[in-house]
C-alpha cells in the first residue's frame, strides 16, 4: 500500500492524497453506520488527476469507491472489506454557466447550494436543483443516487435534469455520454447508464445540466389530513395535475419531531428576513411574516398526516391560478392549514444537516420504496399491522419511527420511512454537526442491542417493499437491484459493467454488481 501512495502522490501530489486515520475513521462511515476502513483517500482538484489517481488503482488492483458529499444512508459509499482507494470528488466543484445556450457544466463536487447561488446571479436554475440536503450533496453524488426534492413536483428527479456526463472509467479512461450538446436524446440513452448507478460503473467527473428562468413568484399551499388514505387521495390527484414546483408530506411524529426542532429562533429569524426580501413587496412580505406568526407550532400538529406544497408562476395571476386548482384539487380530502412548513422550506430550501440526528440525539436511517399507486395504501397498512407485531420490543429499546413522503411523477409514490434509536454518535456525525449543535443533544452511551435490533427492522421493512413491488432510488448495498431484473436485463446489465470494469474494482457490490 505505501507504493500505491508513492504513486498516487507522484502523479496527482501530497496534498491530494491522505491515509490520515482521523480522516479515514470519518471516511468510513455514512449517516447510518460505518463499514470497512479505507486504506487511501484521493481528492483530486481536476479531472486529469481523477484519470491518474484511477490508472494508478487499476494497474495495483485495488478496489475504488466514489463519495460525494456523504450524505448517503444505503451503503453507497462503504465497503466492508475495507483497503480500497475512497474517492472524495468534493474538490472537482467548477461551474461553467453558458447563458445563451441555457447549459451549466458543473464538476461532480459542486454542492446543489453552491449551484443555485451561481446560477441566481443571472436569473436561472436548473429544472431540478436539489435535495434538501443541498448544502451537503453535490451534484455528482446526487446524480449517481437519484434524488428528488426541489423541482421534483414540475420536472422529476436528478435524473431527468441530465444532459450528458463525462465519467472516468476504472480504466481512467474518460467517457462522454453525449454526442450533442443540444440534447440527451440523440441515439440510445448512454447518460441514463450512467444516472442511478451508485458509482458502480464509473466515477461523475462533469455533468451538464439544462437551464430555465426562475419563476419570480410562489404560494405555498399546506393541507391536513385525518387518514392515510385520505392523505395520499389527495396528493396522488394533485401530482397528476403538475401545478406544484415542488410538495412533500409528513406524518405527525415526523412533523413534530424533525421538522419542528429546526423552527427555533435563530432559524425563525433568518426565515423572517429571507421571506420578507423574497416577497414581491413589502405589504405581502408582512403579511406573509403575520401569518406564520399567528400559526405559531399549530400547523405541526394540525392533523395525523400533512402535505405541503410551493406552487411557482411568472407573475401573480398566473401562481394564483394554479394554487387556487390545487387547492381544489385536495380539498375534498383534508383541510388547508397554515403554510408555514412550506414557507419556511421556500425561505431555507438548504437547511443546515441537523437532521443527520433525530429531535433528541437518536441516531436515524430512512428507508424508502417508490410505490405504484395502487400499492401505497395496502403498503401502509401492512407496515402499520408490522409495527404492532413489534411495539413491545421497539419500545422497550426506546425505537420510534415518522413518516415523509414525496411526488415520483404522477405515477409513483415515494414513501419513506424513518428510523430513530438511542445510541451514540459515530465519528462521521462528530465531524458533520457544530459543537454548539451537539451540545445542546442528549448523550446516549453505546447501544449495541438497540442498533441491531433497528438493523433487523431496516432489512425487514426493505422486505416488505419487495413484497408490494416497490422501486428504490440511492440503491448503493441496501437495497435490491440486478436480482429484480429478468434475466435478459440482468445479462445485459452484466455485460455492460464487464466492458467498463473487466477487473471488477468499480464500487464492487453497489447494485449487486
Amino acid at each position: 500500500m505505501m507504493t500505491l501512495m508513492h504513486d498516487l502522490i507522484a502523479a496527482i501530489g501530497a496534498d491530494a492524497v491522505s491515509n490520515d486515520p482521523a480522516v479515514l475513521a470519518v471516511m468510513s462511515n455514512d449517516v447510518y453506520r460505518g463499514s470497512g476502513v479505507p486504506a487511501l483517500i484521493v481528492r483530486p482538484t481536476s479531472v486529469a488527476d481523477l484519470q491518474a489517481a484511477a490508472r494508478i488503482c487499476c494497474s495495483a488492483g485495488v478496489a475504488m469507491v466514489p463519495r460525494g458529499g456523504g450524505a448517503s444512508y444505503t451503503d453507497g459509499y462503504l465497503f466492508d472489506a475495507g483497503g480500497h482507494v475512497l474517492f472524495d470528488t468534493g474538490a472537482l466543484d467548477s461551474i461553467e454557466i453558458d447563458v445563451d445556450n441555457a447549459v451549466v457544466t458543473v464538476g461532480a463536487g459542486a454542492t446543489w447550494a453552491k449551484l443555485k447561488d451561481a446560477l441566481a446571479v443571472h436569473g436561472l436554475r436548473t429544472p431540478f436543483w436539489g435535495p434538501f440536503s443541498g448544502l451537503a450533496a453535490t451534484v455528482g453524488g446526487s446524480v449517481s443516487q437519484n434524488t428528488l426534492s426541489h423541482g421534483s413536483g414540475t420536472y422529476g428527479i436528478s435524473a431527468q435534469s441530465v444532459l450528458s456526463l463525462d465519467v472516468v472509467l476504472a480504466s481512467g479512461d474518460l467517457l462522454k455520454t453525449g454526442a450533442s450538446t443540444a440534447t440527451r436524446f440523440y441515439g440510445p440513452d448512454l447518460t441514463g447508464l450512467f444516472t442511478g448507478d451508485c458509482g458502480a460503473l464509473g466515477i461523475k467527473a462533469t455533468i451538464r445540466l439544462p437551464l430555465i428562468a426562475i419563476r419570480p413568484r410562489f404560494e405555498a399551499v399546506s393541507f391536513a389530513f385525518d387518514s392515510f388514505a385520505a392523505c395520499h387521495a389527495g396528493v396522488s390527484r394533485a401530482q397528476r395535475e403538475g401545478l406544484d414546483d415542488s410538495h412533500f408530506g409528513l406524518d405527525l411524529a415526523l412533523s413534530q419531531g424533525q421538522i419542528a426542532r429546526q423552527d427555533g429562533v435563530a432559524a425563525k429569524l433568518k426565515i423572517a428576513r429571507d421571506l420578507f426580501a423574497k416577497a414581491p413587496n413589502a405589504f405581502v412580505g408582512v403579511k406573509q411574516l403575520i401569518r406564520m406568526a399567528v400559526a405559531g407550532d399549530a400547523a405541526m400538529r394540525a392533523g395525523e398526516y400533512m402535505g405541503h406544497f410551493i406552487v411557482e408562476g411568472v407573475d401573480a395571476t398566473d401562481t394564483t391560478a394554479r394554487a387556487a386548482r390545487l387547492r381544489a384539487v385536495i380539498a375534498p380530502h383534508g383541510r388547508e392549514i397554515a403554510n408555514s412548513v412550506p414557507s419556511f422550506v421556500r425561505a431555507l430550501p438548504f437547511a443546515p444537516l441537523t437532521n443527520i440526528l433525530g429531535p433528541s440525539g437518536e441516531r436515524w436511517v430512512p428507508i424508502h420504496g417508490v410505490l405504484q399507486q395502487d400499492a401505497v395504501v395496502p403498503f401502509h397498512d401492512a407496515l402499520k399491522a408490522f409495527y404492532e407485531t413489534r411495539k413491545a420490543e421497539m419500545e422497550r429499546l426506546g425505537i420510534w419511527s415518522g413518516t415523509m413522503f414525496s411526488p415520483a411523477g404522477s405515477s409513483g409514490f415515494l414513501y419513506e420511512v424513518a428510523l430513530y434509536w438511542p445510541d451514540d454518535r459515530t465519528d462521521y456525525h462528530r465531524h458533520t454537526l457544530t459543537p454548539d449543535h451537539v451540545a445542546g443533544l442528549k448523550p446516549y452511551p453505546e447501544n449495541a442491542e438497540a442498533r441491531a435490533y433497528t438493523h433487523q427492522l431496516k432489512a425487514e421493512i426493505i422486505a416488505l417493499y419487495q413484497q408490494f413491488g416497490a422501486a428504490h432510488f440511492q440503491i448503493g448495498r441496501a437495497y435490491p437491484y440486478r436480482d429484480r431484473l429478468d434475466p435478459q436485463a440482468r445479462a445485459l446489465l452484466l455485460g455492460i459493467k464487464a466492458a467498463l470494469d473487466p477487473k471488477g474494482l468499480m464500487n464492487p457490490g453497489a447494485l449487486g454488481l
